[in-house]
């Protein structure tokens, strides 16, 4: 099975329904049995200011042990959150602190978050957002039956980004989350680019299942109402197709050579 790097060129801007994407929140693990207490249902970042990515460095320390330094997770487990915008990593960082958001591993950030200000919060997600995004492959290999066979794996959650299916009411997900999967920060739709592939799929599996303890519901319902009709083949290509995704300017700098050095 060969893999390959998947490459984001320019596109037009899509005018399609908004689609949220995969949350990436941080999870560290947890010892067995331990209380699990969480925050009041309410994060008040109207009196915080712009997030400090120096003081934001040292207050993530306790990050590093499953996100990496850098934000760029080396265990599929965890998300890479690298990249990230302050405001969605803040926002994240207050769901899971406040008991809004319990999938997967986020039982275990609670002891790590809990006592976080919500200025700890912006400017954790400030440092973060100061960090490059890594990018993995993605899945090349055939396609061997179904409706998309003789595709390319990763090519089925390419069209699916790209272009998404009108029939089905599914947008491009580009729309939201752009060309290169770099996201919006305004609305903090999430960088998602590079994201691990199993990660993307748990997600959206996620979201698909329709069940949350959001109390502000409707970005989880965008996506909800989008990944309902996704069948599992689909999910797992478009995981497969963030994994890859990457700015082509990356490769660019990467093959040039370091400024001064020595031809």
């Amino acid at each position: 099975m060969r893999h390959a790097r998947v490459l984001a060129v320019s596109a037009v801007a899509v005018s399609l329904l908004a689609a949220v994407a995969v949350a990436q929140t941080a999870v560290t693990p947890l010892p067995d049995n331990a209380p699990v207490r969480t925050a009041s249902l309410e994060v008040d970042f109207s009196k915080t200011t712009w997030g400090d990515p120096k003081a934001g460095q040292a207050k993530a320390a306790a990050c590093a042990a499953c996100h990496s330094a850098d934000g760029n997770a080396t265990v599929e487990m965890y998300p890479s959150i690298a990249g990230q915008s302050e405001r969605y990593v803040a926002q994240q960082i207050a769901l899971i602190a406040n008991g809004q958001r319990t999938s997967g591993a986020s039982a275990a950030m609670v002891p790590f978050v809990q006592d976080l200000t919500p200025q700890d919060m912006r400017d954790i997600g400030a440092y973060f957002a100061t960090q490059k995004a890594s990018a993995g492959l993605a899945d090349d290999s055939a396609v061997g039956d179904g409706p998309y066979k003789g595709m390319k794996f990763f090519e089925i959650g390419q069209q699916l980004y790209r272009g998404g299916d009108a029939q089905r009411g599914i947008p491009a997900c580009m729309a939201c989350h752009g060309p290169t999967g770099a996201g919006n920060p305004g609305p903090a739709y999430p960088h998602i680019g590079g994201q691990h592939a199993s990660y993307v799929a748990r997600r959206l599996q996620e979201y698909q299942a329709g069940v949350t303890q959001e109390t502000d519901k409707a970005h989880f319902q965008i996506m909800a109402s989008i990944a309902k009709s996704l069948t599992e083949q689909e999910i797992q290509a478009l995981g497969s197709y963030l994994q890859g995704l990457h700015n082509r300017a990356d490769d660019v700098a990467a093959a040039s050579p370091r400024a001064g050095a020595t031809q």
